[in-house]
């Protein structure tokens, strides 16, 4: 089994084009919200980076116990699919590692419109809500883990669809082309009207 993972980051660029402030400042300590949670993984991440995790989306019992051990003040929203943007606390970043189940080579791939791997657009539908009742200002970061295998999934397509899902959180009318030679790099970029996105595949051992 590939111990790889496809990791997309998308943000917004900052008014006036400066830098992004430093997330370690303490007028400018940045909070994260975790869906598709897991064992906490991006949580602990953000803390060891200086972020505060204000709350987690999972529904499998023992990583939520482990969580709630670990990281006593998260917040725990429970299934996806009943949590809405608007109604929830804004954070800077929202990161998810949806199911890969569809899209991974071990699988069936029944691809981004499979049963599980679906699921990836409840998270964007919460982005999504959540900037609508914030005007705008929140998320500012969005961060998305999965399998190499969304890059080959339904011959490259599905990951085509990912990166303009992800655009249309800023731009609705922007089409991605699909891969140089049918294929996506390992590494790369998209720059639009005011946002950025990048992804690459890092060791994820």
């Amino acid at each position: 089994m590939s111990a790889d993972a496809i990791y997309i980051h998308s943000r917004e660029s900052g008014t006036g084009g400066g830098d992004t402030p430093n997330p370690q400042s303490a007028d400018t300590c940045l909070t994260l919200g975790s869906l598709f949670d897991g064992s906490g993984g991006f949580p602990l991440g953000g803390l060891l980076a200086g972020i505060t995790p204000l709350w987690a989306s999972e529904i499998e019992p023992f990583p939520i116990r482990v969580t709630t051990k670990r990281l006593p003040g998260v917040k725990h929203l429970g299934d996806i699919n009943s949590i809405r943007g608007d109604e929830i606390e804004p954070v800077d970043i929202i990161t998810f590692g949806s199911p890969c189940t569809d899209m991974s080579v071990a699988g069936k791939r029944a691809g981004l419109g499979g049963q599980q791997s679906c699921l990836f657009y409840q998270a964007i539908r919460i982005v999504e809500e959540m900037r609508c009742a914030t005007d705008g200002k929140y998320p500012r970061f969005i961060v998305w883990e999965n399998v190499p295998g969304a890059f080959s999934s339904n011959k490259g397509e599905d990951f085509k669809a990912v990166l303009e899902a992800v655009c249309s959180v800023k731009d609705e009318s922007i089409s991605i082309p699909g891969p140089p030679k049918g294929k996506w790099a390992n590494a790369g970029t998209v720059v639009g009207d005011g946002f950025s996105l990048a992804w690459r595949v890092l060791d994820a051992q």
